[in-house]
């Protein structure tokens, strides 16, 4: 396993000395599904070293051993932090456990706030999304910015620290959100420059899309309450769901129903803007998934101009093309 890593660092040379021109120290230094070891993934975090295994949990002296390699390779120390999610649904084995340390990382530029072991379960930072936030640094400047399922709101944060007319971010969860505005502290965004709106995804797209917002009620109960946001749309739509999720509003199923989510996203983008849209499940194959897309946008009456495929960087190395991360840049 170790001569593995090792590898895979070496490997990654050229980039980590781009990255870190950038001013980027947020990276993965082994991707073991496709490195050797599947199911081991090491992370670097600014000053944190994120080791997670998936499938089987390693030896505190395997963590050990891979802390020291890339202390030794980076030439600087790092705090290391080790996630065993080989339980049912990717679980922390110890996820009682809130750990009082954090940090601040950096990606091109942008600051964000790191904690390896906190009340949720994934990473505050994901990192194959870097090729999203990059595209956005380098695009949204002067334009208004719509962050739909946003979680930390890193493509938020880094869209106003580009310097968008407007930011929009929307997530059901006030504990994320919390921590997008800490983000957004960091790099000493006000008000002005970026809003959050904690909402539940469907009621909140479909208002913003001008579509009647429905949901299921059962027989003797009322209506649930939802926050209410004038119908608005943005010139930039960034929109990256998760597999599955369910509420009163709506269902989110990237795999059976991904125009459920995609559609009110559409509409909420202006005629002529710009949607980048993700799925993030392994199994639906790419082509596939980007016919749906097509005739969705189509039937909607926001009919696509122009396809462009952004990809995970090279340190989520696939031999085959067959990202797990799937994203798309729509011209409408």
């Amino acid at each position: 396993m170790l001569d593995l890593i090792q590898a895979a660092l070496v490997s990654r040379s050229a980039l980590l000395e781009t990255l870190h021109a950038e001013n980027s120290d947020c990276y993965r230094l082994f991707h073991g599904i496709n490195e050797g070891v599947p199911g081991l993934t090491v992370d670097r975090y600014g000053p944190q070293l994120l080791i997670q295994t998936f499938h089987e949990p390693i030896s505190g002296g395997d963590c050990e051993l891979i802390h020291s390699a890339v202390e030794a390779f980076l030439g600087c120390p790092l705090e290391a932090v080790y996630n065993d999610r080989s339980s049912a649904n990717s679980r922390r084995s110890d996820d009682y456990r809130v750990d009082e340390w954090e940090g601040v990382a950096h990606e091109l530029g942008v600051r964000y706030r790191v904690k390896g072991k906190h009340e949720g379960q994934d990473p505050l930072l994901f990192l194959d999304m870097r090729v999203g936030r990059r595209w956005i640094q380098n695009n949204a400047a002067g334009k208004s910015v719509l962050n739909l399922f946003s979680y930390t709101c890193g493509v938020g944060v880094v869209a106003a620290v580009a310097g968008a007319s407007r930011v929009l971010n929307v997530d059901f969860s006030t504990r994320s959100l919390d921590i997008g505005r800490e983000n957004a502290r960091l790099n000493n965004l006000n008000d002005q420059q970026i809003a959050f709106f904690q909402s539940d995804f469907f009621t909140a797209a479909k208002q913003l899309a001008g579509i009647p917002v429905k949901q299921r009620v059962g027989r003797g109960r009322k209506p649930k309450p939802f926050p209410k946001i004038q119908a608005e749309t943005f010139d930039l739509v960034f929109l990256d769901p998760p597999r599955w999720a369910k509420s009163a509003f709506g269902t989110v199923d990237l795999i059976r129903d991904y125009p459920s989510v995609l559609k009110p996203a559409l509409l909420a983008t202006k005629p002529g803007g710009q949607l980048v849209c993700a799925n993030n499940v392994a199994s639906v194959d790419y082509d596939e998934w980007l016919a749906i897309v097509l005739r969705c946008a189509d039937k909607a009456g926001r009919p696509v101009q122009q396809v462009t495929r952004l990809e995970p960087e090279s340190d989520f190395p696939s031999p085959d093309g067959r990202f797990p991360l799937k994203l798309l840049l729509l011209q409408l």
